[in-house]
């Protein structure tokens, strides 16, 4: 049965005791295992910490309780329920329990607020901080975006200004060949005047000025030859240099388009991109190999380095264009003086322009024949493509094979050996597509060499045929002599 207006666990729901008694035993609580410890925000205290103490001052009265006054215990209406009066809290405890729970509300809930406007300011702060450093980055990133297009403008000037003078060397060099290969005519004409008027018989086996003046005009041309070719040799090296000058100019240039692209992204990112993801670990890792010090250095070298060899080169050209002058004036002015003719050169001229005619019909048949090649390594190296787009999109769909099922199995190594097989198929095609190509400019240049050949044996016969003597009475002109062709 449930007392009215009492606890179950309270200790005065159990017999009654007898009065005689002088003092009570102390309460036993019932010992209570608890599973879960709660939480007691600042200012809580434990509950069993304003437990009533009515019951052991009531309990040290030494009368029986029917010897007691009647006003020691307040009035009551059921006789059943008297000895549980005696157990019951005091206003005092009811008042102290209250003020107990009010304080810890006040303290839980200042504490709580405290807490809350510590909060309010730490998200502020925290992203108040975050969005400077970000917008930082973007300016860092921005003013790095600036010094990339700086000295890519100044890399692609110089690159610019590289590439004219190689061209112009390379036109040096060409006017140089072909100069030194002018005077083959010219001294193969006097070579042929010697021999031919070795053939003399009788009295005009003669050495007079005429013979004299053709030996000094072989020397000549021999001299003149050998130091354009000479010089066209210290060319070819000077544009070895230039080449790597601008292939490093070039790199570098590649390679700050690359960084500018990966910095243009990288700037253009923000907190609502699509193609933002984490990468963990990543701050960890530097693989930075230079400093910006460095890094403009090099760019600074690349260009310092240019222009010394444009600067070489230019010296190179004016020294080509002196030594046209000055060979061109002496070959003329031994050439007037020489002025021999020739009748057996007919035949000659005539043999050789047979020879080269003959070659240019061959050179042309292989011509056809290359270009009939390139066409079909063209369209196998196009029907290569589509298989390799296959086998390279089945193995990148087989990369999005959940868990487990990523297993490295027959079909995974035979797409892999079918992409490295077409892939080195390829390659061949290709490198022997520019074996072909490089062998049809040569061709070209071949027949351009020949027709060029063949026009001036054409000349020089023609010249030799309709005047009297013969090649004696013309020159190469000075454009040809200078390498203007």
């Amino acid at each position: 049965m449930e007392f009215l207006g009492t606890t179950q666990t309270a200790s005065y729901c159990g017999p009654k005791k007898c009065c005689g008694l002088t003092s009570l035993p102390a309460v036993q609580a019932p010992v209570i295992q608890e599973c879960y410890q709660p939480y007691y925000l600042p200012g809580y205290r434990y509950l069993n910490s304003w437990r009533p103490s009515l019951f052991y001052k009531i309990s040290n009265v030494q009368t029986c309780p029917d010897e007691s006054s009647s006003t020691l215990r307040p009035p009551t209406t059921l006789p059943a329920l008297r000895s549980a009066l005696f157990s019951r809290y005091s206003p005092h405890d009811w008042d102290h329990s209250n003020q107990l729970q009010v304080r810890g509300a006040e303290a839980s809930r200042l504490w709580a607020s405290r807490l809350t406007d510590d909060s309010v300011r730490l998200l502020q702060d925290k992203d108040q901080l975050t969005q400077q450093m970000q917008q930082g980055t973007t300016r860092n990133l921005g003013q790095r975006l600036s010094d990339i297009g700086f000295w890519k403008s100044e890399l692609s000037y110089e690159l610019d200004r590289l590439l004219t003078e190689n061209q112009n060397l390379e036109t040096v060099k060409r006017r140089l060949e072909c100069a030194a290969n002018e005077v083959n005519c010219p001294l193969q004409v006097a070579l042929e005047c010697l021999y031919h008027r070795e053939k003399r018989i009788g009295i005009d086996l003669v050495h007079d000025n005429v013979e004299k003046n053709l030996i000094r005009e072989v020397d000549l041309l021999k001299c003149c030859q050998q130091q354009m070719r000479k010089l066209a040799q210290r060319i070819d090296l000077q544009m070895r240099d230039n080449r790597d000058a601008q292939h490093a100019l070039e790199r570098d240039l590649e390679d700050k388009s690359s960084a500018q692209c990966i910095d243009e992204k990288c700037f253009n990112l923000r907190n609502t991109s699509d193609c933002i993801s984490f990468f963990h670990g990543m701050e960890k890792i530097d693989g930075t190999i230079s400093v910006p010090e460095t890094w403009a250095k090099f760019s600074n070298d690349n260009i310092k380095h240019s222009q010394n060899m444009r600067a070489d080169s230019i010296r190179l050209r004016e020294e080509a264009e002196h030594l046209f002058e000055t060979l061109s004036d002496q070959m003329w002015r031994q050439f007037t003086d020489t002025n021999l003719a020739f009748n057996a050169r007919i035949s000659e001229v005539t043999d050789v322009k047979n020879k080269l005619q003959t070659q240019l019909a061959k050179t042309l048949q292989e011509i056809f024949q290359a270009e009939n090649t390139i066409m079909l390594l063209e369209r196998s190296i196009m029907a290569k493509e589509g298989p390799l787009k296959v086998a390279q999109t089945r193995l990148e769909c087989r990369t999005w094979r959940p868990s487990v099922e990523l297993c490295r199995d027959i079909p995974q190594f035979k797409l892999v050996n079918e992409v490295f097989t077409i892939d080195d198929t390829l390659q061949t095609l290709k490198l022997r597509l520019r074996e072909t190509q490089d062998m049809l400019q040569l061709l070209v240049m071949t027949k351009c060499r020949l027709e060029h050949e063949l026009a001036i044996k054409a000349n020089t016969l023609c010249i030799d045929k309709e005047k009297c003597m013969g090649m004696r009475k013309t020159f190469p002109c000075t454009p040809r002599l200078v390498g203007h062709t």
